[in-house]
């Protein structure tokens, strides 16, 4: 997938680097904004928990998926997100993939989803990405014709699986 072009107004990938650190760490705060404006916290409280949070998900992921591509979503030479994918022999597992909130709703997830569906399809292998249930983009993922394999509490695995053509 590295410095792979969608073709969807030139959104594309290349692998993180370590100066990538600040602006990972501005992708992951967005994830947490709307559960943040909650808490009564300061700006330094909630930076402190970003970090910490941020920290603790880039070591589970590095432990659990050792082998996994981290990669930053460019569109032209913007960074807008990024995309850490694990591909092992029994599926092509989507750990994270993130735009920031200034670039949802331009195509660039779905172009990024479609590409590694194709690569999938190649591969004939499944996709799967756990999600929080009540996500705003499980509409994407039902487009694309992913679908609930498991339900747990907060969160449920979806999943892509090739068809024959």
């Amino acid at each position: 997938m590295e410095n792979q072009n969608t073709h969807e107004g030139d959104v594309r990938l290349r692998p993180v680097e370590a100066e990538d650190d600040p602006f990972l760490l501005k992708v992951y705060a967005s994830t947490r904004a709307a559960e943040l404006s909650q808490t009564g916290w300061d700006a330094a409280q909630k930076e402190t928990f970003v970090r910490m949070q941020f920290n603790a998900q880039r070591q589970h992921y590095q432990s659990r998926f050792p082998d996994a591509e981290h990669s930053v979503i460019l569109k032209g030479n913007q960074t807008v997100g990024r995309l850490y994918v694990s591909d092992s022999a029994e599926e092509l597992r989507v750990l994270d993939i993130t735009v920031l909130p200034e670039h949802r709703s331009a195509g660039i997830g779905g172009a990024i989803l479609r590409d590694l569906l194709a690569s999938a399809r190649k591969a004939g292998k499944p996709v799967r990405i756990h999600v929080e249930a009540d996500s705003r983009c499980t509409g994407l993922f039902n487009r694309l014709g992913f679908t609930v394999a498991q339900e747990k509490e907060l969160h449920v695995l979806l999943e892509w699986v090739p068809r024959g053509e």
